[in-house]
């Protein structure tokens, strides 16, 4: 695997290799001793978790806060997804700063999100299954999120606003300055 760093500190990119022959594909998608040799990071995911969700569906801005921040390791099994991370953490140099990605079945891309960041996805194929491991279990107490369409985030998220498919709680979401207060 190979894994680089993107444009927001401790924030990576996971490069599986990806071995293919007249039966299909093979990549290991995950080896603690590689990630943790390549990111100086010692991860232990205790949860994964898996959604399953159709074309507009936008799942986000989302995290855990306090003693039951998490850190995730997450990829597309099935279909396409924009994916969107903003680093929410105060002593960091990329603070309030986002960063997009798109994840598919076909390129394989993983993406680790360190604790302190917000993360968010919108579904551009017919439907996708997205699945991320997680460092901490989840905590209902601990929620937290802004509101995808934050006019300080300005984040692009590749459909018209009218595809988009939120729940009820996501559109209630706080902006980023409220967050913050």
């Amino acid at each position: 695997m190979q894994i680089e760093p993107t444009l927001l500190n401790d924030c990576f990119i996971v490069f599986p290799k990806v071995f293919h022959d007249r039966r299909g594909s093979f990549f290991e998608s995950f080896n603690q001793q590689g990630f943790e040799r390549a990111t100086g990071l010692e991860i232990d995911f205790v949860q994964d978790n898996q959604s399953i969700s159709k074309r507009g569906s936008l799942r986000g801005l989302h995290l855990q806060t306090g003693a039951m921040a998490q850190s995730k390791l997450i990829r597309v099994v099935q279909g396409r997804v924009w994916d969107v991370v903003v680093d929410l953490r105060p002593r960091s140099s990329t603070f309030k700063e986002h960063f997009t990605v798109e994840l598919n079945q076909d390129n394989n891309y993983q993406l680790f999100v360190p604790k302190g960041f917000a993360h968010g996805f919108v579904t551009l194929s017919e439907e996708a299954i997205f699945a991320y491991k997680c460092d901490n279990y989840y905590d209902k107490q601990s929620e937290a999120g802004i509101i995808y369409n934050d006019p300080d985030l300005n984040i692009d998220w590749k459909l018209p606003e009218d595809d988009l498919v939120l729940s009820d709680k996501d559109k209630q979401l706080p902006t980023l300055k409220e967050f913050l207060k």
